[in-house]
């Protein structure tokens, strides 16, 4: 599986740019991917602050991430900016039956796929040997392009779960 995505990252786009992350609790099927590409690039078109074009990004990636961008070095985003961003993918939410907000459904790459596990299972998933310190987690907490690009898929033992599983990985 090649996790290397900073060939579809804006190259154009400033280290700090703002980055939103939404993990989906399922992987797409092919004809929603290109049907939500298809939002995914109207939205970008016409996203807006205070009447200000937003120079913007998003994209899926693996199946199953949607990842928006706004390089705010040309006009700042906030309030009404954000909500828009936030309604489209509860858009996404509800037309493809999937939930896009559960913040408790860690990811992990598994077996050259992409897996998720509930938080309240990562204890169990450490002390029985299906992830360890080495297992490639997506930590889509980031909040900055260069974030995105050297900390979204880390070991686990260079994440937060770290400290939660410091006897186990």
């Amino acid at each position: 599986m090649n996790i290397d995505i900073t060939e579809h990252i804006p190259a154009d786009f400033d280290d700090n740019s703002k980055v939103w992350i939404y993990q989906s609790s399922r992987l797409f099927l092919m004809s929603e991917a290109f049907e939500m590409e298809d939002m995914l690039h109207a939205f970008v078109a016409n996203w807006k602050s205070h009447g200000d074009e937003v120079k913007g990004f998003a994209n899926l990636f693996f199946g199953q991430f949607i990842v928006i961008m706004a390089d705010e070095t040309q006009s700042g985003v906030s309030g009404c900016s954000t909500d828009s961003s936030v309604h489209l993918i509860k858009d996404i939410e509800q037309k493809f039956k999937v939930d896009m907000f559960n913040r408790q459904n860690l990811a992990f790459i598994i077996k050259e796929k992409v897996q998720l596990l509930p938080l309240s299972q990562l204890n169990y998933a450490a002390e029985n040997n299906f992830i360890n310190g080495d297992t490639l987690y997506f930590n889509n907490t980031v909040l900055t392009k260069k974030d995105l690009l050297e900390k979204w898929i880390v070991p686990v033992k260079d994440s937060w779960l770290a400290k939660r599983l410091s006897a186990k990985v």
